[in-house]
């Protein structure tokens, strides 16, 4: 019988994990209970893995066959009981995380995680029978092409979940890094001290966003500027980490007034087409 791994939730994120998943190997149960977000899912992930052969990145047959390994269900019920894995990646919301992982675990898979950037492990396994298996596994987007994959240990964390994580990280072709549970983190904590003071730096009138972020690729050699990220990653995403930093660790992490507006004018980044850029076809203008 294949090793089976189940995603919850059919956002970027959760449709990234499935992906890698799929092409690792494992037969992937899908979880999304929005029927458009479901539909959307399929073409989605076909798309991927035709994009993918297109590049000389997958053979046909490889990509078939990853095809043939993902099924997409509306409900969690619908999964069989005691899959391998299962991840959700709901949005950064506690209590609905906290609704979903009670639901994940009564399917008693042999590891639970969390795709949380920010929000306490501890918190989040607080209900749960069985935290032992819990831990947080953090992706990067796009997940098929960012190697790095942020393990997240829980206060309650057994030693043997935590080797399951890395070993798992390995087959799906991650470089893992074993962190605590502290709020943000490593990446998230340093990422956002990056982006908040980038976004500060756009209201003083430093610099064009285009220019602050030319300064960090070219200067500092990272892939893509702060400013370019944070309408990548979303801007109400960012603002929300931002809050549950600052509660966490003082107004050092305070929101800066920009961002606050532009999350109320609707300017999300990427997903609205505008926030430091503007976006046409999910390509930076």
């Amino acid at each position: 019988m294949s090793e089976r791994f189940v995603v919850i939730g059919a956002g970027t994120m959760g449709l990234g994990i499935a992906y890698s998943a799929a092409g690792a190997g494992y037969a992937v149960d899908l979880i999304e209970v929005d029927a458009g977000r479901a539909e959307a899912a399929v073409g989605t992930l076909h798309g991927l893995w035709d994009r993918a052969v297109e590049r000389g990145k997958l053979s046909p047959e490889a990509a078939a066959d990853s095809r043939d390994r993902l099924t997409v269900r509306r409900d969690l019920g619908e999964v069989a009981e005691q899959p391998d894995v299962i991840v959700e990646a709901v949005p950064e919301r506690a209590d609905l995380k906290r609704t979903v992982l009670a639901a994940a675990e009564a399917r008693q898979p042999a590891l639970l995680a969390t795709n949380t950037s920010s929000l306490p492990i501890g918190g989040l396994a607080r209900e749960l029978a069985r935290p032992q298996r819990f831990l947080g596994l953090h992706f990067f987007n796009p997940v098929w092409a960012m190697p790095l994959l942020e393990i997240v240990v829980g206060p309650d964390t057994a030693e043997e979940t935590t080797a399951a994580a890395v070993a798992l990280a390995g087959r799906l072709g991650k470089d893992p890094i074993v962190v605590r549970d502290m709020p943000g983190f490593a990446t998230s904590r340093l990422g956002v001290m990056l982006g908040l003071e980038a976004i500060r730096m756009v209201a003083d009138g430093v610099a064009s966003p285009a220019d602050i972020d030319k300064a960090m690729v070219l200067g500092y050699r990272h892939p893509v500027g702060p400013l370019e990220l944070t309408d990548l990653v979303g801007l109400d995403v960012r603002l929300d980490i931002a809050r549950a930093l600052q509660e966490a660790y003082g107004d050092r992490f305070a929101p800066p007034p920009l961002l606050e507006s532009m999350v109320a004018e609707g300017r999300l980044g990427k997903k609205s087409g505008h926030g430091f850029y503007r976006w046409e076809g999910g390509v930076k203008q």
